[in-house]
């Protein structure tokens, strides 16, 4: 039997893309996500892994790389990146849990993890994980939901919040929707084997009113203005932050998966895979990679 991992936020069957995104009124946020992850990006890589693809509403913006990894636990997601975005070779969908990443170490030279971190209930964990499998010198881009923020901090002095956003616990909202202090962030950085190089506050005027009244011209340049005080101070409800991962070695060979179970390579491409240390089949179907343990 698998070992337990902590509990996984599933978005399978879900048409988040659509309802979340394209008809949320979301063109704001989306926008200066966009300019963060472009001040954020190396200019050039050679593979890229996304976690949390989702639907693939990143994936275009990773232009610069010759390969990206798509990983999300949702195959539903994953067919609607690979209907939106091709199957081209370039792609590699994996239905995949974070806390036990199917590749071997120090295979990817850049990683994000975009609105993803606040479903994680071991954040450390998810950490680990992917700091083991990315090169030295490598980019990783992750981005947090900030408890400590100019909202959450105005709620609790008015006294319409219980939750203190000063202290350093993460606050759990709503089930498996965690936001998260940058104090602690930055701390399970660093015990994870990352080094923080940059942040940047994103979102500062996500308020409907704001978004319905003033144009988004003028919205999205403001936050691009402001985002360069992540330096300083993080009031925003979104940071971005640029690290780089400490030691580890490069991934040598065409070896790209490894058994989740029992971290083995696994040999092959376009089929099903199968290990012979374990015994555990992984299906490949509809051109995903279905890595999932404990999916049912």
């Amino acid at each position: 039997m698998a070992e337990s991992t902590p509990p996984i936020c599933d978005y399978e069957g879900s048409d988040y893309q659509t309802s979340f995104w394209e008809q949320g009124d979301r063109a704001y946020e989306d926008t200066v996500e966009s300019i963060a992850l472009t001040r954020l990006l190396p200019p050039r890589g050679d593979f890229m892994l996304e976690l949390g693809a989702g639907a693939g509403r990143n994936t275009p913006r990773y232009h610069n790389f010759s390969r990206i990894a798509l990983v999300d636990y949702s195959r539903t997601q994953l067919l609607q990146a690979r209907q939106r975005l091709g199957e081209s070779p370039r792609f590699l969908y994996v239905a995949a849990d974070i806390y036990r990443l199917p590749f071997v170490d120090g295979l990817f030279d850049a990683a994000t993890m975009i609105r993803t971190l606040h479903h994680m209930a071991d954040p450390d964990l998810a950490l680990v994980q992917t700091r083991r499998v990315m090169r030295p010198e490598g980019v990783f881009i992750l981005e947090f939901a900030n408890k400590r923020n100019l909202k959450s901090i105005l709620r609790y002095l008015l006294g319409k919040q219980d939750w203190n956003p000063f202290s350093q616990e993460p606050v759990e909202f709503v089930h498996l929707n965690f936001d998260f202090h940058p104090k602690a962030i930055r701390h399970s950085l660093w015990a994870s084997g990352f080094d923080l190089e940059k942040q940047l506050t994103v979102s500062h005027f996500r308020m409907g009113f704001l978004k319905r009244y003033i144009p988004h011209s003028i919205l999205t340049g403001l936050d691009s203005l402001l985002q360069w005080t992540g330096a300083w101070i993080q009031v925003s409800p979104s940071i971005f932050s640029r690290c780089r991962p400490l030691g580890g070695q490069k991934a040598t060979g065409d070896q790209i998966f490894q058994c989740p179970q029992c971290q083995k390579p696994l040999v092959g491409f376009e089929s099903d895979l199968h290990c012979a240390q374990c015994g555990t089949t992984y299906p490949y179907q509809e051109g995903i990679y279905d890595f999932r343990i404990n999916k049912d």
